[in-house]
């Protein structure tokens, strides 16, 4: 499936990757990327004491920072003390890039062999789990510039392509192309990057917006009706001035035309009259 190139970098960072970026510079990007995610943010004190995505990404950074220069048991106590205090779980071996927001922070799981890409964005309930008991790669790898919806389960050793959009509640079991929209149980793509609404910041949120078969078809159900209301109040406007004429030929029919009243000969036996 072809993809505009340039539609897929409008949603990832332009700027320039240093040279050697340390766990700091990492830190003041991850809290500075809040602020154009979500408008509630108001500052930086307020981020890093009452934000549980924040907090838990923290402490995952550290946590990794450990597990790569070869500690196992304290980045694993250190992760399992911050899915006590945030209700985020996010193993120590997870690779995650920069500019990473968990919004509302509530409930996300992210296993041990999951990779996340620059600019990924993920709602609270969200879970990238693996499909297997076996070693090896076995949890979801999301590229740049992907935003995930609250409650979306991804699960297995899949690829969910850049600047994808994964709706809420869908789960996905299946690779994604890039720019693609992700949506229902099992997840199946339905809409293209170039056609999503985008805000100034950069962030897609008709993530939520699930199609409604039950509104679309009340919404039919009263255009038809009316439609319906005004054939009936042409029929009415029409009626007395026809006098007997036929509406098809416009010739003069041997049976005149109803006049609104009902007489006793014309109501078939059996049917109760009221009035």
């Amino acid at each position: 499936m072809n993809t505009d190139n340039a539609t897929l970098d409008s949603c990832i960072d332009p700027s320039p990757p240093p040279a050697t970026l340390g766990l700091f510079a990492m830190l003041r990007e991850d809290v500075a990327c809040v602020f154009k995610r979500d408008p509630a943010a108001r500052s930086t004190l307020e981020l890093l004491t009452i934000y549980p995505g924040i907090q838990a990404l923290v402490m995952h950074r550290l946590a990794h920072a450990m597990w790569l220069r070869g500690l196992r048991y304290l980045p694993r106590l250190l992760s399992f003390v911050t899915r006590f205090l945030t209700n985020v779980d996010i193993h120590p071996a997870a690779c995650i890039g920069r500019r990473f927001f968990i919004d509302h922070g509530a409930c996300v799981v992210i296993g041990e062999t999951a990779e996340i890409g620059d600019d990924v964005t993920l709602y609270h309930g969200v879970t990238l789990g693996g499909t297997t008991w076996s070693a090896g790669k076995r949890h979801p790898t999301l590229g740049s510039g992907v935003i995930v919806g609250a409650g979306a389960k991804i699960l297995g050793a899949i690829t969910v392509g850049d600047c994808a959009r994964v709706a809420a509640n869908s789960v996905v079991i299946e690779d994604v192309s890039p720019g693609m929209t992700v949506v229902g149980i099992p997840g199946r793509m339905v809409l293209p990057k170039s056609q999503r609404r985008i805000t100034d910041g950069g962030i897609d949120l008709d993530h939520h917006q699930m199609p409604d078969p039950v509104g679309k078809a009340l919404a039919c159900l009263l255009e038809r009706i009316a439609d319906l209301e005004c054939e009936i109040g042409r029929l009415k406007g029409d009626l007395p001035a026809m006098q007997g004429a036929c509406r098809d030929c416009d010739d003069t029919c041997s049976q005149p035309a109803f006049d609104g009243s009902l007489h006793a000969a014309d109501i078939p036996q059996g049917v109760k009259r009221h009035g």
